[in-house]
């Protein structure tokens, strides 16, 4: 495996990748460039750190963990236990939140995100918003501001990078904090199932990668036909969690996705587009 490859992509912005680690990182203000060079001297080493700590960030009990990004992962999942989830559950949100943290760490950066594979970790100062879509069909809008309290979302789903245990196509989280956000979204989708239906196909999570950290423990391989009866089912369970998430005070608010069906938990400042306007980055 190559060492971190560091490079700059159009606005400006930076591309951080090593290994399964990819970031787009975008800044604004006087202090751009100085936290775009501590954001890339924070980034190299940043995956050996979590490599380190496999073992113990791949189980969902244990000693703590030692580094600063695996000690964000485990506070963000804490809040879910007794269920089952390790704090692998939030390696994207906690590694975004961790170089958004060291590239605001000095003055004059007006506005910034750190985007890790969708999960994203963003900084606003007065006046600033941040914007993004969060459903494509209709196309919905998000737009967070200075005033609001969150600072991270995140999506899961099948189909994602990592392996789920639900059937959503996807789930997107908004929470305080990405870590936040990045577990939350794993677990609302967990939930967003119909069990023993024959048209889902599961195998133990060891049978599709080796290293997962659910082990035995069945994930969803491929879904087939699905009634308009199971969908709203499926999507029920995943509200009724994610509404106790957000009674919990652990999310701001979800979007739920299922064979076109769209479920929204929280109210969430969501506006939907025609798919002729423009959405900002």
């Amino acid at each position: 495996m190559t060492g971190p490859q560091i490079t700059r992509i159009s606005g400006g912005r930076l591309h951080l990748n090593h290994g399964p680690i990819d970031m787009i990182v975008g800044a604004t203000g006087p202090g751009q460039e100085a936290g775009y060079a501590r954001a890339a001297a924070r980034f190299d080493g940043l995956l050996q750190e979590i490599v380190d700590e496999l073992p113990r960030l791949r189980m969902a009990t244990g000693q703590p963990p030692k580094g600063r990004v695996a000690r964000r992962m485990a506070r963000a999942v804490a809040p879910f236990t007794p269920q089952f989830v390790t704090p692998m559950a939030a390696v994207a949100g906690a590694g975004a939140e961790e170089i958004l943290a060291t590239l605001c760490d000095g003055p004059g950066i007006v506005k910034a995100y750190v985007n890790n594979g969708g999960d994203i970790a963003f900084h606003l100062t007065q006046g600033q918003v941040m914007q993004g879509v969060v459903a494509a069909d209709p196309v919905a809008q998000l737009t967070i501001g200075h005033d609001h309290a969150v600072r991270g979302l995140a999506t899961s789903g099948r189909g994602g990078r990592s392996l789920s245990r639900g059937i959503a196509e996807s789930v997107t989280v908004l929470a305080a904090t990405a870590a936040a956000a990045d577990a939350a979204a794993t677990m609302i989708a967990n939930a967003v199932d119909c069990p023993g239906h024959p048209e889902i196909t599961r195998l133990p999570a060891i049978e599709v990668s080796p290293d997962s950290d659910l082990g035995a423990r069945l994930v969803t391989c491929a879904v087939g036909h699905l009634t308009s009866a199971d969908v709203d089912r499926a999507l029920g369970a995943g509200v009724t969690y994610a509404e106790t998430c957000l009674a919990g005070g652990l999310i701001a608010g979800a979007v739920l996705m299922l064979e076109g069906q769209c479920r929204i938990v929280g109210d969430l400042p969501v506006k939907t587009l025609d798919r002729t306007e423009t959405i900002d980055a």
